[in-house]
């Protein structure tokens, strides 16, 4: 067979637009893409022979690992600490707070990796470990068997060590807080404040500036086409100067900001923000992707959804899996509310011409489960980036009015009506899953309330190392309702399932973590 021969100067580029367009999935191909991928990071310095036609590399199995042992300081969130605050940093080496934070640091330091099974990743660097130690003012995080790709020449590279001590500071804010006299977890409005205190905390919120935060929802799992077409999307809004906020991870989390860094580039914008909001339970699986310049770990997915919607101006919604679902429901479910009527929420479906059908089934599913009053909160548009971005941009200056005139912030959507039944976090242990109400006879914001919360038993069976675990041991989740709703359900969840849309390919088969039962 013939011999592909590569000039090593061009190895960067090619193997990061291979990792951009996600030909991992073209079989024949991966072996040599995964030769480039590795290649661009240093471990060949020399020119090679490729052959195409070797056994496909399966993504969701770890690769043989590299690790490295390390010495970290902070540099930006923990610069400048005082000797307390010191002393509780260096307290977290022990107990749950230090599982915690360990967790969260090997899925950062696993950045790029092509694996969304947060069982598979601790499992494979089930010797990493890190130490907290004290020095004048500051810490200094000791690494050991650490993934080697999140380091050049013996450095950590720079994004990763932001993201890392980002982490640290998050886990250990919440831990400190949450026993606080001030904190209060009993009632809505005392769980809206403690959002605010976590999003203040990470210097997230920016007073006095005008709302141009664009929330972008969508799969981690998607073609190469809705890939491109997230990045252009991503552009077009950038070059409108506006603001991304994803998961921070890869796919639909990573597409739009880098079409926006491309585009404020060309506008001169040196301040562009890529906010990615994340929690312990789902970054080991959708590890932070390297454009993210602004990490925020929330405790759990209730407090990550709440502030997805509290420091974003619109939101738009690109093809995905039950994740994806997840947080459509749970946005309409919060717009549907009477309390919210009228207020202004730009809220956009969109996916290149290839996803009409699935963008139009998702539609009908919230159509069947909601009603059309739920259809009403946005609108869709079939590939056309530059219309989303015009779309976006009109609904953000009805934003703005509406705050000004009430005075409400641009930071914080103080006025959005949250209930306390979304933002109570949700266990999905078996008996809670199956314990469900899905009838038509409910309020339609206390449907969509519910169909979140399967949806989120689903994401963690999926790839969250406990919800994984629970599946092993007790077998899938049960999901009992109404036949009317039951029916557009498994409709919906098989096309996730056909489409590929709930794992990411490659490796066994998906083996679906639930039974839907009318």
């Amino acid at each position: 067979m013939p011999a592909l021969k590569i000039n090593y100067s061009y190895l960067f580029l090619a193997a990061d637009e291979f990792e951009d367009q996600q030909i991992f999935r073209r079989g024949p191909y991966k072996r040599a893409v995964f030769a480039l991928h590795r290649a661009s990071r240093g471990e060949y310095r020399q020119q090679m022979n490729i052959h195409f036609g070797c056994t496909p590399l399966q993504e969701n199995r770890m690769p043989a690992k590299k690790v490295i042992n390390a010495s970290v300081s902070p540099k930006g969130s923990l610069e400048t600490l005082s000797q307390r605050e010191v002393q509780q940093l260096s307290a977290a080496g022990s107990g749950s707070t230090y599982t915690l934070f360990r967790q969260c640091a090997l899925a950062i330091l696993n950045t790029g990796a092509h694996v969304d099974n947060a069982k598979t990743i601790l499992e494979a660097y089930h010797d990493f470990e890190v130490h907290i130690h004290q020095q004048d003012r500051g810490v200094r995080l000791e690494l050991l068997n650490a993934p080697a790709d999140a380091f050049v020449d013996g450095q950590m590279i720079a994004s990763t060590r932001e993201m890392l001590f980002s982490a640290l500071r998050d886990i250990v804010y919440t831990e400190s807080e949450i026993d606080s006299q001030r904190i209060d977890l009993s009632s809505s409005e005392g769980i809206t404040d403690y959002v605010f205190h976590l999003l203040r905390n990470a210097r997230t919120l920016r007073p006095a500036v005008e709302p141009k935060m664009v929330v972008c929802w969508g799969g981690h799992s998607i073609s190469t086409e809705e890939y491109k077409y997230t990045k252009k999307v991503g552009h077009e809004l950038g070059l409108r100067s506006l603001d991304i906020c994803t998961g921070c991870g890869p796919g639909v989390m990573k597409g739009p900001m880098k079409g926006a860094t491309i585009a404020h580039a060309k506008q001169r914008i040196l301040e562009g923000r890529y906010l990615g909001l994340t929690e312990p339970g789902i970054i080991a699986a959708e590890a932070p992707n390297p454009i993210v310049n602004e990490l925020v770990i929330l405790p759990d997915i209730e407090k990550r959804l709440e502030a997805f919607v509290r420091v974003g101006h619109g939101i738009i919604i690109f093809p995905g899996g039950a994740g994806t679902a997840e947080e459509f429901l749970y946005l309409l479910g919060i717009l549907m509310h009477p309390a919210n009527k009228g207020l202004p929420f730009p809220v956009i479906l969109t996916g290149p011409k290839s996803a009409e059908a699935y963008l139009q089934q998702l539609n009908a599913f919230v159509g069947a489960t909601l009603g059309e009053a739920a259809q009403q909160h946005y609108q869709i548009i079939i590939d056309d980036p530059s219309e989303v971005a015009r779309q976006m941009t009109r609904g953000l200056q009805e934003v703005e009015q509406f705050r000004r005139e009430r005075h409400d912030a641009f930071h914080f959507n103080w006025l959005l009506r949250i209930e306390e039944s979304f933002q109570r976090p949700f266990d999905p242990t078996h008996e809670n899953m199956a314990s469900l109400q899905l009838s038509r006879d409910l309020p339609p914001h206390e449907l969509a309330a519910n169909l979140r919360r399967a949806f989120s038993g689903i994401v963690a069976g999926n790839v969250k190392d406990q919800g994984i675990r629970r599946i092993e041991q007790y077998g899938p989740y049960e999901i009992h309702g109404d036949a009317e709703v039951m029916q557009p359900l498994d409709r919906l969840l098989q096309a996730f399932v056909s489409q590929h849309r709930m794992k990411l390919p490659g490796g066994a088969d998906y083996v679906p973590c639930y039974r839907v039962v009318s």
